[in-house]
């Protein structure tokens, strides 16, 4: 039922979305849907904040598993473009998904933004503390990556076939982050 959940709130928009068009989508009944939720909202709210979880682990293990900045945020925005190809209603409900329409979401949704933004800060500051990058602001570049990287991430999405065009965006998101960050050192 979550799956179905997914797909059909990238589908449709939170709005339009229905208790029903779920189930049906699941194939399951409308009671099982109520035995687990009261209500759409907390549906969606439960959704947001799985799939935001599941999102932050996938991309800070891939930067944990490497040493160096552009290593890290390489083998990250892998992980982050490789979800957005195979699981494309995930990064639909977290950057797009009942942003105004559910209002028990909005501190969910900037919990979710700070810490995507903690996770891309991770690799300015070790490269800070080992003097590979410029002296700057770490909190407002990290702030930048993090909305530069999403919405290359939906132009992504909006191509015929995301996947085609998947290494390249890597390698060009990669290459920003290192020109942004003035990074001058392995």
């Amino acid at each position: 039922m979550m799956q179905a959940a997914v797909r059909i709130f990238a589908e449709k928009g939170y709005q339009a979305a229905t208790v029903r068009d779920i189930v049906e989508a699941a194939g399951v009944a409308i009671g099982t849907f109520y035995f687990y939720f009261p209500d759409k909202e907390t549906l969606f709210v439960h959704l947001y904040e799985e799939t935001a979880d599941f999102l932050l682990q996938t991309i800070g293990q891939s930067l944990n598993s490497r040493a160096t900045m552009p290593k890290q945020y390489q083998t990250a925005l892998n992980a982050y473009v490789n979800i957005a190809v195979y699981e494309p209603a995930i990064i639909q409900l977290l950057l797009i998904g009942g942003v105004g329409a559910v209002p028990a979401l909005e501190e969910k949704r900037a919990a979710f933004r700070e810490r995507l933004t903690q996770v891309w800060q991770r690799p300015l500051l070790q490269a800070l503390d080992k003097n590979q990058i410029a002296a700057q602001n770490d909190r407002r570049t990290a702030e930048a990556l993090t909305g530069a990287f999403d919405e290359v991430i939906l132009n992504l999405l909006k191509q015929p076939d995301p996947g085609e065009d998947a290494s390249n965006t890597v390698h060009d998101m990669t290459q920003f982050a290192i020109r942004a960050t003035a990074y001058r050192g392995e």
